[in-house]
């Protein structure tokens, strides 16, 4: 069965998994996605507390409602260059597998569905390039979304935060 994206899934759909829902934001000019299931909530950007010997994308944590939750720059976790902190700028927490970890990104566009279909496959651009946090590449019309996995981008800092506590 082939439904064009984007639409409203169906219960039926859903369940068999044709569609899935993503969360589109921007770093600079790159629009992004992430699964919608792994967002939590998304919040304005206040500075984070600073803890000494993060690495460097940390921008601190922050305490939400007595979780405390490490704040990554995406831009500086994905090499991007660095933008300034604007009122459309936002934290966008995510509840992963074992922790709970806020992104900040330049801004939210809206959630998208899109279709197996829709998604191609991220390319090879150099032997060395670690793109397993990159699931595929989907055009939306004039718009392409860089599909990230939040478990494979951010699995990481769990680590580096035992290390830094």
């Amino acid at each position: 069965m082939h439904i064009p994206a984007p639409q409203p899934s169906t219960s039926a759909t859903a369940a068999l998994g044709a569609t899935s829902e993503y969360l589109s934001f921007r770093l600079g000019p790159v629009e992004y996605g992430i699964d919608i299931l792994k967002v939590q909530e998304i919040r304005s950007y206040a500075k984070p507390t600073h803890i000494a010997n993060a690495p460097d994308e940390w921008l601190g944590v922050i305490n939400l409602r007595g979780v405390i939750v490490p704040i990554i720059d995406l831009r500086l976790k994905l090499h991007c260059a660095t933008a300034a902190y604007t009122a459309t700028t936002v934290v966008v927490v995510l509840n992963l597998e074992h922790q709970v970890i806020g992104v900040v990104v330049d801004a939210v566009s809206d959630v998208v569905q899109l279709e197996p279909a829709c998604v191609q496959p991220a390319p090879t651009l150099h032997p060395d390039a670690d793109v397993n946090a990159i699931t595929g590449l989907a055009n939306l019309g004039e718009r392409m979304l860089v599909l990230l996995d939040t478990e494979a981008l951010l699995g990481k800092p769990a680590t580096s935060a035992a290390a830094v506590h």
